[in-house]
């Protein structure tokens, strides 16, 4: 190097350092190494166990200089060298030393360089192992103890969990793992409430409300972009999406000048996000009342419907005609003033084959092979006309049926919920009907006298463990104090089954300013919910009673969350109803 060169040149110095204290050993080494770095770095090439190149002193000697001679020691330091500086022609600054006719070594990191890149490579270091180690440990996690452990998870959380990997989407997803989460005690009511319209559209998005967090969540659904007036109920963790409006000339507006008036059937699970549709109902309906119960494979209505499609088959194959058969004679008696309690033996079922899973939610399918129906009773049909038409669809052969028209003088259906196999539907002329789910008839029931109403609330019916609810709004006379208003209040009666007599058991503490509200079961609690606007904003208020309380209070799980940016409209087309997930 031309360095070198210019060092052993200088025969002065050199001689004048032979005269110094420095040992012969210390020069020897310092010389070594310099000779084993100069011939590393010709061509100024980068050194490797270092990573900096020889280039790097034009900027160290520039800022901060190079330390020199740091291995010297105490000797180097008594002996009275010095240090030295040499520029060349381009400015460059070198630190060396110079003992004898040898050269010294020459260290370009600036102070502690070493250390912080020791510190910083072992730091990434423990990093990767700590990396590899977790792998490892989930690598060989057993799929039995994982499958525990995200069984366990809020299903906000099992959501982000199945991001992870495809191995844990695909487990989560199994129907194992969905049997192992609805027999757990790991779920929490969620409300969904549908028919909401933003903008004047039918915006197809479905608002879902953790009710153990009070956090409303909206899930994008563009299958129900521009329909409204459907009906809603949940079978397990699926819900059912019956019938419905869609406007012809405006697409997505709420407009029935008009219409299409739809007989579909769509299937959505919140917990995989998919969608699927079932049989097709026999009429075209709009905003059905529907009853939904969990049914064994040996009643009367599952035989009738196998020996139905029997005779089917044999009609298309021999030619014969498929006659209707009715076996609800009883049914006919009945409309015409025969007591329920004359036929209470034939008609009330004596054994609990059945299940109400319209309002306490279980599984469609069962390990005892149970199955379910759903019944759909009046509505609105193709010409916006009612309908006293019934049918009742089966999910073991995935076929909707025909069955006995509702009894004479019953009216326009507006409620309707299934109690302990009974399917009840309430009227708007205050009648009372029940269809026996195993057996197949109507049966009409004269209670006494019916709770006072105003009539331009709808009752709506609901059903908590075996017991019978109505929820209607009546006139408050002002306690019978002089000077009060009259004001309208919404009142909790309960029916009971052996006597046919209604009690009130409850008031909601909120004035009925929704005249379309709610209210829909799960458990011991009934979840309702009230949507109007005033002063120019639409409010929602969400309620909450426990019917197991001797007291049954009200109280309020959420308000003024998801209304705002909704329409007024979104007060006639909203429905709702509640999942375990």
């Amino acid at each position: 190097m031309v360095m070198s060169q210019r060092l052993i040149e200088e025969e002065p110095i050199s001689k004048g350092l032979e005269s110094s204290s420095v040992s012969k050993r210390l020069v020897r080494s310092l010389s070594q190494k310099l000779k084993i770095k100069n011939h590393r770095n010709e061509g100024d090439e980068m050194d490797v166990t270092s990573g900096v190149s020889l280039g790097c002193l034009d900027l160290y000697g520039r800022v901060r200089g190079c330390k020199v001679g740091d291995d010297i020691g105490e000797e180097s330091k008594d002996s009275g060298s010095r240090r030295q500086s040499s520029a060349n022609e381009e400015g460059k600054v070198y630190s060396i030393i110079i003992c004898g006719n040898e050269e010294a070594t020459v260290d370009c990191f600036p102070y502690l360089i070493k250390e912080r890149f020791w510190r910083r490579n072992s730091r990434r270091l423990s990093a990767y192992e700590e990396t590899q180690k977790n792998t490892s440990v989930n690598t060989f996690l057993p799929d039995d103890i994982l499958e525990l452990c995200l069984v366990r998870l809020p299903v906000t959380t099992l959501m982000n969990a199945r991001l992870v990997c495809k191995k844990w989407r695909n487990l989560t997803k199994s129907p194992r793992f969905m049997q192992m989460r609805l027999e757990g005690l790991y779920q929490s009511p969620w409300m969904f409430l549908f028919g909401a319209v933003k903008d004047g559209y039918c915006s197809g998005e479905i608002h879902a409300l953790d009710v153990s967090l009070d956090v409303w969540h909206k899930i994008d659904a563009q299958i129900l972009k521009g329909r409204f007036l459907f009906s809603v109920t949940s079978i397990g963790e699926d819900i059912y999406i019956v019938g419905g409006c869609s406007s012809l000339t405006c697409f997505g507006r709420v407009d029935k000048s008009s219409f299409k008036t739809h007989k579909d059937v769509l299937v959505f699970s919140p917990l995989t996000k998919l969608w699927r549709k079932a049989a097709p109902m026999k009429y075209s309906r709009s905003s059905p009342v529907l009853g939904i119960s969990q049914i064994s494979p040996d009643c009367l209505i599952a035989r009738n419907q196998q020996s139905r499609d029997r005779r089917s088959y044999r009609s298309r194959v021999g030619g014969t005609s498929d006659v209707y058969e009715d076996p609800r004679r009883l049914s006919v008696r009945c409309q015409f003033g025969h007591s329920p309690s004359e036929n209470n033996n034939s008609f009330f079922p004596v054994t609990k084959r059945y299940k109400s899973i319209g309002q306490k939610h279980e599984n469609s399918h069962t390990k005892d092979g149970q199955s379910f129906v759903m019944i759909a009773v009046g509505g609105l049909g193709s010409w916006d006309e009612p309908l006293d038409s019934a049918e009742i669809y089966d999910s073991i052969s995935n076929k909707w049926t025909e069955i006995q028209r509702v009894p004479l003088d019953f009216g326009v259906a507006c409620s309707g919920v299934v109690c302990d196999g009974i399917f009840y539907v309430y009227s708007e002329s205050d009648n009372l009907v029940g269809y026996n789910i195993e057996r197949g008839y109507w049966v009409t029931f004269q209670t006494t006298s019916c709770p006072p109403r105003v009539h331009e609330y709808y009752p709506k019916f609901i059903s908590c463990n075996s017991r019978l609810f109505m929820l209607s709004v009546s006139w408050c006379e002002g306690d019978g104090q002089i000077g009060r208003r009259n004001k309208a209040v919404r009142k909790l009666w309960e029916l009971n089954l052996v006597h046919l007599t209604w009690t009130e058991v409850s008031m909601h503490p909120d004035a009925p300013m929704d005249w379309n509200a709610a209210f829909v079961t799960d458990g011991n609690s009934i979840f309702g919910i009230e949507m109007f606007k005033i002063f120019g904003q639409v409010l929602d208020f969400v309620t909450m009673c426990d019917v197991s309380d001797n007291g049954m209070k009200w109280n309020h799980v959420s308000r003024n969350h998801v209304a705002h940016d909704l329409d007024a409209s979104s007060c006639l087309t909203k429905t709702m109803t509640v999942l375990r997930l």
